[in-house]
């Protein structure tokens, strides 16, 4: 169910007038009822998905609680007869079982999704190795990827890996459980929600309160206006370059890349914003997913910045475990032997940097260009620590780093390197990217741009019009998030001039968004993830 279709608006709507006048306690078990209604919209088959997952974790997690539970009792009855050794040995057994049942859970779970998105583009590989030794190709198999099924399931997992860590106790509630994992609104795109941050609102009971429903409402309108009238209004211009690389070569590829940078922004942001919206209406708290991530000075601080919590999750879960790893940190202490210190210290930073980016790159897509994207990014920030010491001393010698000037510099180098890197997601083939950047040289055409080059793109003047001016709001309103929230500010304004202003924002989404006849509705990009 698309989250801007007329649909979706009155599935919500339902939604909120039962949810406020039924009675509180029931009100988490109606968004259980109301998440599922909206999974199963997407195809009744794909619950077996959903449901195994809750399933498996809730059995594991339980199991998991017990393992720690029986640890705990023995310890304390036998504190006085075991020694040291011996509450070592049975820890150490003990967290020896809780991994294996961990390990089985990882293994259901993301072995699920890796059958269903990755058999194709592994069968495919493969076929490829069998046509250079002359052996008959295996057939390929297709599978229709569930909703929301990589979001799911990776915040499924980090709440498992909790528990196994003990940050807190697992929920005996299985219902609570499956309402945490397909909570509706973050199916589509998350963002990934952790169960102690989530569980807070989730359960609670709420009363009517008219700063959530207004300040929520405000939200969903705001993400409507970035995707209706933004995103789905210039992707045509994106599809129509990506789509014809013989014909737009170029400066057309600059201009696709600086399109598709504001497409993919105001789409994800904007799908983003309706999920916290309908959250907010509903007295529930969802973590913030972006922070303006193109006002970023570097690709580090880029990726802190955009997706925020995919990245913690790899942080968190991937990242750290491997690099604090006994066997990565005994890699560490050979590799200063046998290299030298200098390197040697970076090997376990390296490897888990290299690990975590090539799988970034596979969950955002099954294919060669996402691998390249993913591993060019771990390139390029890794480069750039290592190149720290040498911006220290030109800053050193240099006092420009305060400048306005530098730092507008060093804004606009992050954006449109990260668009050169996004260029492997426009063209989703790694020949056609490098062969793309190639004509930047090769084919001097920028004068064609004001010969009426972007009349050639699918969008008329007054779409070039109502882009300018949307996307400029766009970048007000993220220019005065820097000092605090927008919405508290206008709060504080006058009720006519907020009135005003979401009157206005409302009706142009209503005027100018790019929906009804002659318009093709756009699902969302990262809903393909």
């Amino acid at each position: 169910m698309l989250f801007t279709s007329y649909r979706f608006i009155l599935f919500i709507l339902i939604l909120f007038i039962l949810y406020y006048i039924i009675p509180k306690k029931l009100q988490w078990m109606l968004l259980l009822l109301a998440s599922y209604l909206f999974y199963s919209i997407a195809g009744l088959r794909y619950l077996i998905y959903i449901a195994t997952t809750t399933l498996s974790t809730y059995l594991i997690s339980l199991r998991l609680n017990q393992l720690q539970s029986e640890q705990s009792s023995f310890l304390k009855e036998q504190k006085d007869s075991l020694d040291r050794e011996g509450k070592k040995a049975y820890k150490a057994s003990m967290k020896l079982k809780q991994r294996r049942w961990l390990v089985l859970c990882l293994i259901i779970n993301f072995g699920i999704l890796a059958v269903l998105k990755y058999s194709a583009f592994t069968i495919t590989n493969f076929n490829g190795v069998l046509n250079l030794l002359g052996t008959k190709p295996l057939p390929l198999i297709g599978f229709v990827l569930p909703l929301g099924i990589s979001f799911y399931t990776f915040q499924t997992m980090g709440y498992l890996i909790d528990i196994y860590r003990e940050k807190y106790p697992h929920e005996r509630n299985i219902f609570k459980l499956a309402l945490f994992i397909s909570f509706f609104p973050q199916l589509i795109q998350g963002p990934i929600s952790r169960f102690d941050d989530l569980k807070e609102t989730l359960f609670s009971e709420h009363s009517i309160d008219g700063r959530n429903i207004s300040f929520g409402l405000q939200r969903i309108l705001w993400g409507f206006f970035k995707k209706l009238v933004i995103a789905d209004r210039m992707l045509i211009a994106v599809n129509t370059i990506v789509r014809n690389p013989e014909e737009f070569q170029g400066v057309y590829v600059l201009v696709g890349m600086f399109f598709y940078a504001i497409t993919l922004y105001s789409d994800f942001t904007g799908g983003i914003d309706i999920t916290i919206g309908v959250a907010e209406v509903l007295g529930i708290r969802i973590r913030e997913n972006f922070e303006r991530p193109y006002f970023s000075k570097s690709i580090a601080e880029y990726w802190r910045r955009w997706h925020i919590t995919l990245g913690t999750w790899f942080k968190e879960y991937l990242f750290y475990p491997i690099s604090i790893s006994k066997s990565m940190l005994e890699l560490t202490k050979s590799s200063k032997r046998r290299v030298g210190d200098w390197l040697g210290r970076r090997v376990s930073i390296y490897i888990a940097s290299i690990v975590v980016w090539l799988i970034t790159g596979i969950w955002h897509g099954a294919a060669w260009n996402f691998v390249v994207w993913g591993l060019l990014n771990c390139f390029f920030i890794l480069a750039s620590q290592e190149c720290n010491p040498l911006y220290e001393r030109f800053h050193s010698r240099f006092h420009i780093r305060h400048t306005f000037a530098y730092r507008l510099f060093q804004v606009g180098r992050t954006f449109w390197l990260m668009s050169f890197l996004r260029a492997f997601d426009c063209y989703r083939d790694v020949g056609t990217t490098f062969q793309m950047y190639s004509t930047l040289v090769t084919r001097w055409n920028y004068s064609e741009l004001f010969q009426g080059g972007l009349m050639q793109l699918g969008l008329t003047i007054a779409d070039y019009i109502v882009l300018t001016a949307a996307v400029t709001l766009l970048l007000v309103v993220s220019l005065q998030g820097r000092s605090g929230s927008v919405r508290e500010k206008l709060a504080a304004r006058p009720f006519s001039l907020q009135y005003a202003a979401y009157t206005v924002l409302f009706i142009a989404i209503l005027i100018l968004g790019a929906y009804g006849v002659g318009y093709d509705a756009s699902q969302f990009i990262y809903s393909q993830f």
